[in-house]
């Protein structure tokens, strides 16, 4: 085994630093698990209404990458934070 020397510093200021180190690891630890918000998924219906379109303009949006859609069976989904995100504000001219 190793031996480590500590040399002017007090037994006070040696578990003072054994705590500090401590404590920044647990801060790191406590701020990775801090649980996240669920996504939230709405159906092909919900963005039409949020957006205030048709499905035809819905179903263009799609397919011309402005809005990401996502399934499971035959459901289709979009992320409300995505949708929001989509929407652009105007320059005015």
């Amino acid at each position: 085994m190793k031996e480590i020397q500590f040399i002017q510093t007090t037994p006070d200021q040696l578990v003072e630093k054994i705590l500090s180190g401590v404590r920044s690891e647990l801060q790191e630890l406590k701020n990775d698990f801090q649980p996240k918000a669920p996504t939230e998924y709405l159906t092909r219906k919900e963005t039409k209404d949020l957006l205030r379109i048709d499905l035809s303009t819905l179903s263009t949006h799609t397919k011309n990458g402005l809005l990401q859609s996502y399934g499971i069976g035959n459901r289709v989904l979009y992320k409300r934070s995505e949708v929001e995100k989509a929407i652009q504000e105007l320059k005015h001219r």
